[in-house]
């Protein structure tokens, strides 16, 4: 019972993708504006003056070992516990997961897949960039630093820039550039800059990165946010192809090559509330067999109508509407006919009978 109440509820929810969309009047599309490329050349200029400033160890780079050194785990103890939950909400895995049904909610009401394929693109712009960054330098951590001063790069380190930080600007921000309406926009802004600010702040805290590598972070997931709008052709291509796939699909099934436990189990994928039954693909059936003429009894009845085969359907008869064989009901014939067709040589039975 529980799996036909899961599959009745996906079920349901891939109708709804099925319907025209019913976004908001004043839902837009975030576009590439003038002020959007002057916010993203400023970003990038900020990402590389920091790359450069740590390459060639100058006073960020003090700065880093000065706060280091500070411990501002050990000033203020009393906070540790608290910020200990609060750098979550920068891991990848568990903010994933909040945000993905979020927007899997989003999808559902406004009918579309484009929130859940906005978020996948953003997050593998995200592994992919800073990855190969922070692989790139191999920074060391502060716990984990070796020589006083230094910009411990090419150690093997994957610490710069900040995962967390930019992971927190990334996932919450999203929620703001997906936003409905402008109001939402801005205050999902401010939320996802807080969130993310406190993120970053509090693995410097944590001393669990550098200053300079929770500010490339930041700089890091603002690039990616600013740039989506570029992505967004790409992302209404990936939304009409699973479409078409399912399309596809629905047209194997219907056809019968697909397996028919394979075909049960992704019906209710395939469905549309009502829009797309399966029909199941039958084999070639024999031709139903045609009863042979048969001899009419002694008294001028009618022969008994041939059974059809066990596996079709036998029609259901009303008992009114059978033709009685004789004024009795019995289908057979009396005994006086019996007789004189036995003297005669000839059998009781129909030729066709049963």
């Amino acid at each position: 019972m529980r799996t036909e109440h899961f599959l009745t509820r996906l079920d349901r929810a891939f109708a709804r993708l099925d319907r025209e969309p019913e976004r908001p009047a004043h839902l837009q599309t975030p576009r590439m504006s003038r002020h959007r490329v002057v916010l993203l050349g400023s970003t990038l200029a900020f990402y590389l003056a920091i790359v450069v400033a740590v390459l060639t160890t100058s006073w960020l780079v003090r700065l880093d070992w000065q706060i280091m050194f500070f411990r501002p785990y050990e000033q203020w103890p009393q906070l540790h516990a608290f910020l200990d939950y609060l750098v979550v909400l920068g891991q990848r895995g568990p903010t994933a997961v909040m945000v993905a049904a979020w927007l899997g909610w989003r999808s559902w009401r406004q009918h579309t897949l484009r929130p859940l394929i906005t978020l996948g693109v953003s997050l593998l712009l995200l592994n992919i960039t800073v990855g190969a960054v922070k692989l790139g330098l191999g920074r060391l951590g502060p716990h984990y630093a070796r020589e006083i001063g230094s910009a411990e790069l090419f150690a093997g380190g994957d610490i710069f820039p900040s995962g967390h930080t930019a992971n927190a600007v990334v996932t919450w921000g999203i929620l703001a550039y997906l936003a409905s309406t402008v109001v939402t926009r801005r205050v999902l802004s401010v939320v996802s800059a807080v969130v993310s600010l406190s993120v970053g702040a509090t693995t410097v805290y944590l001393g669990t990165h550098w200053v300079s590598d929770v500010l490339l972070g930041w700089s890091a997931g603002l690039l990616i946010l600013l740039a989506l709008p570029w992505f967004e052709p790409l992302i209404a291509r990936i939304e009409a192809y699973v479409f078409e796939v399912r399309e596809r699909m629905r047209r194997r099934v219907e056809a019968g090559l697909v397996p028919e436990p394979v075909a049960a189990a992704l019906t209710p994928l395939l469905s549309a509330g009502g829009k797309w039954q399966r029909r199941r693909p039958v084999g070639p059936v024999a031709p139903a067999a045609q009863p042979a003429p048969a001899a009419t009894t002694a008294a001028g009845h009618s022969p008994v109508t041939v059974r059809p085969a066990a596996h079709l359907p036998r029609p259901h008869v009303i008992r009114s509407e059978r033709t009685p064989l004789t004024p009795a009901g019995s289908r057979r014939p009396a005994h006086s006919e019996r007789a004189g067709a036995a003297a005669r040589g000839t059998s009781a039975r129909p030729v066709a009978g049963g």
